[in-house]
Parts: structure tokens; C-alpha cells; sequence
């Protein structure tokens, strides 16, 4: 009797502990899903910015902005999945971010948010923002075009390109000193600013090998070149004129076709990163464009 009348005594308690403890273990694993795709440090008051980084690039990439930037807004710096420190995903690697990010601003309520983005992220930028046309206040992207395929591949037409290329597959076999070969000869070409080549190349050595494989498939399969036409919000293109600027002003205006409204502006002696290769000039631009 005295048996029974403790688990009656009892039951309720541990009824209500496991249900609660069941409902954090709800919470954090809801929260892990909608998180992982990314890592976000947010620093700073105001309108929100988001900053996306460059492919294989941490959020790190927007050290010197952030510090000047978070002085008047509240800035959301992004890493992706596979990068830096942030554990690979699987799947759809690119779709996820896009799908997560959509999720992180209506969850936390964010107020047209400005997005900033270099390269890839200014590519997932149009993205975003080609899908939800109302969501945004303003694109600034830097160096960034809505098909990446098509400047890189020859006569592209929009074709899909498979996971399981001869390309893909030999930089999967690669070995570390290899693949740090590789990317110690890319780099030069990408920035010219000696002492961030180190950071960069550092950043690409320590990339999650399949992401950084899949992951690139992913973002030359992304042709927005016909979607953009259903973007809203202004779209200021900060892009380097090197190697010349016929040719890329000639790129730029073939790729942005659908988007009449989009102003562009170019850097002199400028390769990829803008931002470490002409950073006052970057700072100004941007400064004067989120006014």
C-alpha cells in the first residue's frame, strides 16, 4: 500500500521532468536543424546586414568590414557548413543554405535586412532574394555574378553538371600536399594582397574535402541569369576591373541582362577580393550605398 501510494506520489514528477526534458531535447535538435547549415556571429545595432562569404571562405573574410560596419548596424556574419570550423552537411549543400537562411531571418524576425555578399554568397544574395522578392531591402554584391558556369565554361547553355565528373573525382583522390598545391597556385590570381593570399590559402587547405568538391558542382548549377528579372530591391555590384575592364564590363552586362536597375561600379587593380585588394575604395562604396 505505502508502495503504491509513493508512485502515485512520484509518477506525476517524473512525468512532468521527462516531458520537459523531452521538450528541450525538441528545442535543441529543431534548433541543430535549422542551424546547420551555417554558423552566424551577430555583432553590432541597427538594420540588420547579412554577410555572406566567398566560397571556401570563412566569416572571417568580413573582419574589417564588420568593425567599421557594426558601428551603425547589426551585422549577421555567416560561415557555411564545411568551412572553417562549421561541421559538413549532407545533401543538397547550396539549396540547404538557401532554405536555412530564409528560415534564420523569418525566425528571428529580422526587418529588411540588407545582403551583402561576396562571390558565392553575392550569388546566393539574387538567389534569396529572387525567391522572396519582399523579404530584402538592398544587394550589395561583391564580385559576384549570377552564373558562375557560364563565365567559366565555354559555350554553357545551362546544362546540369554531375557530383560524379572526371574533375571532381580526381580533386576528391587528391592528397593534402596536392590539393595545397593547387590552391597555393589559384590564390595569386584571386587576390593580390600578399599577406591575406596566406589567410585564403589556409582557409581552402582546411576546407571539408566533398564540400568543397559538391559544393562547388552545386554553385556552377546555379543559374539565375533568367531569375533575376524578379528581383525588386536595388543591386549595387562592387567588381574589379582586372584583368581588363572591357572584357568584364562586357561580362558583367551580358550576366545582369534581365536586371536593368542593377548599378555596377569597378575597382582599378583589383583581382577578386575586393575588400583586401581595395579596401578604402571598397569601404567608400559600400558606406555610400547603405546610405
Amino acid at each position: 500500500m505505502i508502495g503504491c501510494i509513493k508512485r502515485e506520489i512520484l509518477n506525476p514528477i517524473v512525468i512532468k521532468t521527462t516531458a520537459f526534458i523531452f521538450f528541450l531535447l525538441l528545442v535543441s535538435v529543431l534548433t541543430a536543424k535549422s542551424q546547420a547549415a551555417f554558423q552566424v556571429v551577430v555583432k553590432g545595432q541597427g538594420q540588420p546586414v547579412l554577410l555572406f562569404p566567398g566560397f571556401a571562405c570563412t566569416g572571417e573574410v568580413w573582419d574589417e568590414t564588420v568593425a567599421e560596419l557594426s558601428k551603425t548596424h547589426q551585422c549577421h556574419v555567416f560561415t557555411f557548413a564545411g568551412f572553417g570550423n562549421v561541421a559538413p552537411i549532407e545533401g543538397q549543400w547550396l539549396a540547404k543554405i538557401k532554405d536555412d537562411v530564409l528560415a534564420y531571418v523569418k525566425e528571428r524576425k529580422l526587418k529588411k535586412p540588407i545582403l551583402l555578399g561576396h562571390s558565392l554568397g553575392g550569388t546566393l544574395s539574387l538567389w534569396l532574394a529572387s525567391i522572396e522578392p519582399d523579404m530584402f531591402s538592398k544587394i550589395i554584391a561583391v564580385e559576384a555574378l549570377p552564373s558562375s558556369a557560364a563565365l567559366m565554361i565555354p559555350g554553357y547553355k545551362g546544362e546540369p553538371i554531375s557530383y560524379d565528373n572526371p574533375q571532381s573525382k580526381m580533386m576528391l583522390r587528391m592528397d593534402s600536399a596536392s590539393f595545397a598545391a593547387m590552391n597555393a597556385q589559384t590564390v595569386p590570381y584571386m587576390c593580390k594582397n600578399a599577406e591575406k593570399q596566406k589567410v585564403l590559402i589556409d582557409w581552402m587547405n582546411k576546407a571539408d574535402r566533398k564540400t568543397y568538391v559538391y559544393g562547388y558542382v552545386d554553385m556552377l548549377n546555379l543559374d539565375l541569369r533568367e531569375a533575376i528579372v524578379r528581383i525588386k530591391i536595388p543591386v549595387i555590384v562592387l567588381g574589379a576591373a582586372n584583368p581588363d575592364k572591357t572584357t568584364v564590363e562586357k561580362t558583367y552586362k551580358a550576366q545582369y541582362e534581365k536586371l536593368a536597375s542593377v548599378v555596377i561600379h569597378y575597382a582599378e587593380n583589383s583581382a577578386h577580393f575586393v575588400m583586401y585588394d581595395q579596401p578604402n575604395w571598397f569601404m567608400e562604396k559600400l558606406l555610400n550605398n547603405l546610405k
